[in-house]
């Protein structure tokens, strides 16, 4: 028989967004029982996260103050025909760093590593040994539902962290390359010096196609190094890859639904993470922060507040997944960084307002305003939602 294992809250899944909530909800209910379940033994899993000092709002960044493990002023960014360093703060975080707070800050009992979910409810949590636990809120954070429900295009990329046998002499993150040859869609490197000879080099791919060829990704990134005098080995093994969804449409209540009704979601699974850059970070520190605030934990109210906040963004964010469909479906592939070249000549406010999600309406205007690098026919097409 197994056992039954009661708490207030329940979250489901330790990657970036779960553990967010259960730090914010610790730090503000200090009272609180709250659980992480995870299938691994360690959260996170195996990530370099990073962002800009504006995607996050001042009153939230005591949330990731703790996990940040690098920090630049200034980043740079290449194009073929534009090159330019921008004044903004930039912060990485690494997923031992956050497997390490949260065991810092959590209770051991707290983090339920290791353990499989078969399924989870409003209020329960059904494991594979047997166990049930149960709470007064579940919050599920086990990545993206079926993202078949939406129209997407994908950023990809194979990140590897180097041991150079001397130094790089990179002041500051490269934030995109694009100076690269341009393959399988809009290609750029990016690049954090994490110190005087370790870097992370990142290749990323703005693609049709969610494949990710990574044995020939990592030769370019050899190569890569390689032209820039890097030479060295990876570091401690470390290698990641991902394949973020680009949204161009589709169905969020669908989406919602594809993976439970009732239950209360956050990161990917809720849809929350920004319709041009894939990334989640932004939306997961909001959300976290948030959820804390609320004095109503059940699972019900949980699933209101995660609900009708994720569907707000979605209803707010259609400037951006127009320009996702002008960028996939009226610019040809390997002319798409045309599209990021001419982006970034605008405002430095304007690039950190876009990134952050929180664009104004003459932001909106200034980006659309101009001969658009991509065939004017095609993008009437592309925004009527043909190709």
């Amino acid at each position: 028989m197994g056992r039954t294992i009661p708490c207030d809250v329940a979250v489901v899944g330790g990657g970036l967004a779960g553990s967010l909530v259960a730090l914010a909800l610790a730090a503000r209910h200090p009272t609180l029982d709250v659980r992480i379940v995870e299938e691994a033994d360690t959260l996170g899993g195996n990530h370099v996260w990073s962002f800009f000092g504006s995607d996050v709002a001042a009153e939230d960044r005591w949330l990731l103050a703790p996990l940040v493990v690098h920090a630049w002023r200034g980043y740079d960014i290449a194009f073929p025909a534009h090159a330019r360093t921008l004044d903004e703060t930039y912060y990485s975080l690494t997923s031992a760093r956050l497997d390490a707070v949260v065991r810092e800050r959590l209770p051991a009992h707290a983090l339920m590593t290791g353990r499989r979910v078969l399924a989870c409810s409003a209020t329960a949590v059904v494991l594979g040994d047997g166990d049930r636990v149960e709470a007064r809120g579940v919050i599920d954070a086990r990545g993206p539902g079926d993202l078949s429900r939406l129209d997407l295009g994908w950023q990809k990329f194979v990140g590897r962290t180097l041991s150079l046998a001397e130094p790089h002499d990179v002041e500051r993150p490269v934030v995109m390359d694009a100076t690269v040859p341009q393959i399988d869609g809009y290609r750029f490197v990016y690049c954090l010096p994490f110190s005087p000879t370790r870097m992370f080099v990142e290749d990323t791919y703005y693609s049709d196609t969610p494949d990710l060829d990574v044995p020939s990704i990592r030769d370019r990134i050899s190569a890569y190094a390689t032209t820039h005098g890097w030479h060295g080995d990876t570091d401690d093994g470390h290698e990641e890859t991902g394949v973020l969804p680009v949204a161009i449409g589709g169905d969020f209540d669908a989406y919602w639904r594809s993976s439970g009704t009732g239950v209360a979601k956050v990161g990917m699974r809720a849809g929350l993470f920004h319709p041009t850059t894939g990334y989640s970070l932004p939306d997961a520190v909001r959300t976290a922060a948030m959820i804390a605030t609320r004095r109503d934990l059940s699972g019900p109210a949980l699933h209101a507040t995660t609900h009708d906040h994720a569907k707000a963004l979605w209803r707010g964010r259609g400037f951006y997944r127009m320009l996702d469909a002008m960028l996939f479906k009226a610019a040809e592939p390997q002319e798409r960084y045309r599209v990021l070249e001419r982006f970034y000549r605008l405002d430095a406010g304007l690039i950190g307002r876009f990134y952050a999600g929180r664009s104004t309406m003459t932001d909106k205007a200034r980006v659309l305003i101009g001969k658009p690098p991509v065939p004017i026919a095609r993008a009437v097409r592309a925004l009527a939602g043909g190709r």
